[in-house]
């Protein structure tokens, strides 16, 4: 993949696990978001193809491919008096022709995700009177409420505070234990680990690694990717990986 004539990418083979959180990891400007992006259509590449469900996504309408995956972008924004029920509605537009009316299976895909998201008690509130949790998890119904079997999501707990984050990540892995297919640009390696199941590792527009987090996390890969070197021990409760007496290397 390609911005103009600058390669980004290249040299991918990347498949999503159904059913699985997915977490693409990797230092700043290594190609996470472009990577998505490409998942989601958005950036066309200039050489192979992205498959979903065994046909090439290029080649399928936009609404077709609406239906079958949801991508909730980094930077979000809404008109301002916008409540929550508004914006999860928006997320049945892909469902929806030119003369089509609001249906009881819209309502229902609304009303499923604002439980989904555990946020029915906010139904009426206006976004820019929640807080950053309670906003992303509207975000975040909305992509339910579109009735995709493939979630993407850039970096969904951005500029969030610590107990926001887990917020989100256990909202993530409620949706995949339900049989959802996610896909996460992840900038935090240690919450990559603890809540996905399947971690793609990147550097420099390339896939260095990619599997189960206990299979893939070594102290060489941190390295590689961040230029730190670490100790990890193993989560007791998950068996996931845990740094720690992390240390920037000395040049």
């Amino acid at each position: 993949m390609a911005h103009g004539h600058h390669t980004v990418l290249s040299e991918l083979d990347i498949a999503l696990p159904a059913g699985c959180v997915t977490a693409i990891v990797g230092p700043n400007g290594c190609g996470k978001s472009t990577l998505l992006n490409g998942l989601a259509r958005i950036h066309k590449p200039h050489h192979g193809s992205v498959v979903l469900n065994g046909a090439d996504i290029q080649t399928l309408p936009a609404r077709q491919v609406a239906q079958k995956l949801a991508l909730l972008p980094q930077d979000n924004s809404a008109p301002e008096g916008l409540t929550v029920t508004d914006l999860i509605r928006f997320g049945r537009h892909p469902h929806q022709g030119w003369l089509s009316q609001w249906s009881d299976d819209d309502q229902r895909a609304v009303e499923q995700a604002l439980a989904a998201a555990d946020i029915e008690a906010l139904a009426d509130r206006a976004l820019d009177t929640l807080s950053g949790g309670q906003r992303q998890r509207a975000w975040v119904a909305m992509s339910i409420a579109q009735e995709t079997p493939l979630l993407l999501l850039d970096e969904p707990t951005s500029a969030l505070d610590l107990g926001h984050q887990v917020e989100v990540f256990e909202l993530i892995q409620t949706l995949a234990g339900r049989g959802k297919t996610i896909a996460m640009v992840v900038h935090d390696l240690p919450s990559a680990c603890r809540y996905a199941d399947n971690v793609v590792a990147m550097c420099g527009g390339e896939i260095i690694g990619a599997g189960a987090p206990a299979d893939v996390i070594t102290t060489e890969l941190i390295e590689t990717l961040y230029g730190i070197t670490c100790d990890l021990m193993q989560d007791p409760a998950s068996g996931s990986p845990v740094l720690f007496n992390i240390r920037r290397i000395q040049r």
